[in-house]
């Protein structure tokens, strides 16, 4: 399928180079994590504090490594697996504490609500003149030691800002007032954009709508767990352990070892007690069935999520539904008049929505195979949809006319139409709901906000882009681009994280997208008649498969979702080839009914 013909140049959209983002992304109040052992605001470390000047006489080095910083972290990570006794016995067995006791109080007074002990100890303070207050042993507080970054004015803003919030939420508005007058204004610039955001919340007298403005969850949520987690940043590891370190560190151990094994595709996570290596025999290269019963070129396909179906379309007016443990056609959807470009499955897999050169998507019931809606809004071919994840909703795309990109819910009613005016080649949601991805005829990539409608950011590119996938966690997004090159894309930075290259596209749409079982591998075709798989964390290009019938072209591929060990690929030779690897259920089963046993 060749590229919308039309012209290259932008209309409405501002935008920005590759690799950098239109109109910054505001930072929110508040973010999401925890920190310390507490689980609830008010609640403490159940473990005790302080540095010990007693540490025992054993050598300073563990296998090269520092002997306090390991037992430290052994005694947080038995802490965190709930054997607090036996942190405690190493604790006392070897001299070592996790954390020190000024440490310690900074997280009770943070927990607590206690903002001027909070500051004074995370930031130090004279001596008061009646020799008592918040100091150490009646003197001054030294503070704790920070990260070189660090910023004591906006360490002093975020605490301030909880204060101020809780406030609000308490009704005491007048106090709230001197805190943003005489404490936090300050700190900042006049028309600094967080300050105004936060003089706007003293008209909500409501709390619930107060917290949900604020993009907070009251002092009695988990609001003092984020500003530690936040503030926590800022101090010297060495003073505060992050949060679950030992955790963290055991799986870049397994992530490493993940990205030095170019064959990884299983489903579980690699064992800590041996090195990790997937065998090649493992991997889905062998071609097991050619399903032939496509009329015309197969320019879309995908799998259902619970990998049990596959839905197949093109050049022809039919789609095609498989049943991917028999590889028989379930259903043959009829309707479309023009070829059919694209295909989406619901959330649950109960329907499918097919856009098609006919300038109709139709939205059908997968288990009957009959028409449930009709979309025929657009005034020329639908080129893409995408579902919201409840499944409740869901968005098409046009190359041209009028309605180009919108928003529909399942009945069939006009939730909001972006009135766009650029032609949209490509959609993805993102799984988390919040994102809406789009890339257009113009060289754009346009994100959305999915919840608000309003657009964040947009890149343009110098090459046409053909697909766009976006990964499971909702973090990074996956561009075919025309010349020769797959770009893995970080969607909050829009920075360019890996180039893949070897494929061959520049005429027509080639299609790529995440495989194997945790989406660490990457997968296209290409218009040599071949299939190309790369290791996604390490940019290598692990196999160069012999795809389908020359010339022509390899227009789609799609990985089972449910069973890494198979993936397909359509092509301009009116086939599907069916890839397992040797040691799969179905490639057994296959070579079986080949043997006629």
């Amino acid at each position: 399928m060749r590229y919308d013909p039309g012209p290259s140049t932008s209309n409405g959209s501002q935008h920005t180079l590759n690799g950098t983002q239109h109109g910054p992304r505001q930072k929110p109040l508040f973010s999401n994590g925890t920190n310390g052992h507490s689980t609830a605001n008010g609640t403490a470390s159940p473990h005790r504090n302080g540095f010990s000047s007693a540490a025992r006489s054993n050598p300073n080095s563990y296998f090269g490594h520092d002997r306090e910083e390991v037992t430290r972290l052994l005694i947080q990570g038995l802490d965190d697996l709930g054997y607090h006794e036996a942190a405690e016995k190493l604790s006392q067995e070897s001299g070592f504490e996790v954390e020190s006791s000024a440490v310690a109080q900074f997280r009770e007074a943070v927990l607590q609500g206690e903002w001027q002990q909070a500051e004074a100890l995370l930031l130090g303070s004279e001596p008061p003149d009646g020799g008592g207050g918040v100091s150490i042993r009646n003197g001054a507080c030294p503070g704790l030691k920070l990260v070189d970054s660090a910023n004591r004015d906006q360490l002093r803003f975020q605490l301030k800002t909880q204060k101020y919030l809780e406030l609000l939420e308490a009704g005491d508005s007048g106090s709230a007032i001197i805190v943003l007058q005489k404490e936090l204004r300050p700190l900042q610039p006049e028309k600094d954009p967080q300050l105004s955001a936060l003089s706007l919340l003293l008209g909500d007298t409501d709390r619930e709508r107060l917290k949900e403005n604020a993009g907070w969850d009251g002092a009695k949520g988990q609001s003092r767990q984020l500003l530690l987690r936040d503030l926590s940043r800022s101090i010297a590891p060495s003073v505060m352990i992050p949060q679950h370190r030992l955790a963290v560190l055991l799986d870049q151990v397994k992530q490493n070892q993940i990205s030095q094994c170019l064959y990884h595709n299983p489903s579980s996570s690699p064992s800590l007690f041996s090195d990790h290596l997937c065998d090649r025999s493992q991997f889905p290269l062998r071609t097991i069935l050619e399903l032939n019963q496509n009329a015309g070129e197969v320019w879309a396909m995908e799998f259902s999520h619970n990998g049990r179906r596959l839905a197949t379309s093109g050049q022809a007016t039919d789609v095609l539904i498989y049943d991917t443990s028999t590889f028989q056609v379930l259903h043959r959807l009829t309707e479309h008049t023009d070829p059919v470009a694209s295909l989406s499955w619901s959330p649950d897999d109960s329907k499918l929505i097919t856009c098609s050169h006919d300038k109709t998507a139709r939205v059908w019931d997968t288990p009957s195979g009959q028409v449930l809606l009709k979309i025929d809004y657009h005034q020329e071919p639908v080129t893409t949809s995408a579902w919201s994840p409840d499944g409740q909703s869901f968005v098409t795309g046009s190359l041209h006319g009028t309605h180009r990109l919108v928003l529909w819910s399942i009945e069939g009613d006009v939730i909001h139409d972006w009135e766009v005016s650029y032609r949209v080649q490509d959609c993805a949601v993102s799984p988390d709901g919040k994102r809406l991805v789009v890339i257009s005829s113009e060289c754009q990539i346009v994100v959305y906000d999915f919840e608000t409608r309003r657009e964040e950011y947009c890149i343009l590119n110098k090459t046409r882009m053909t697909c766009i996938n976006v990964s499971r966690d909702s973090r990074q997004m996956l561009v075919n681009m025309a010349n020769s090159e797959i770009h893995l894309i970080d969607i909050d930075t829009a920075e360019i994280i890996k180039r893949f290259l070897g494929q061959q596209q520049g005429e027509f749409v080639i299609r790529s997208t995440f495989g194997g079982a945790d989406q660490n591998l990457v997968i296209s075709g290409s218009e040599d008649s071949r299939i190309y798989i790369w290791h996604k964390e390490n940019g290598s290009l692990i196999e160069t498969l012999e795809g389908h019938q020359e010339p022509g072209c390899v227009n789609v591929v799609a990985w089972n979702p449910t069973d890494p060990c198979m993936f397909a690929s359509g092509g301009d030779d009116r086939k599907i080839r069916m890839s397992q690897s040797a040691s799969s259920l179905a490639y057994k089963w296959t070579q079986m009914v080949k043997r006629g046993q």
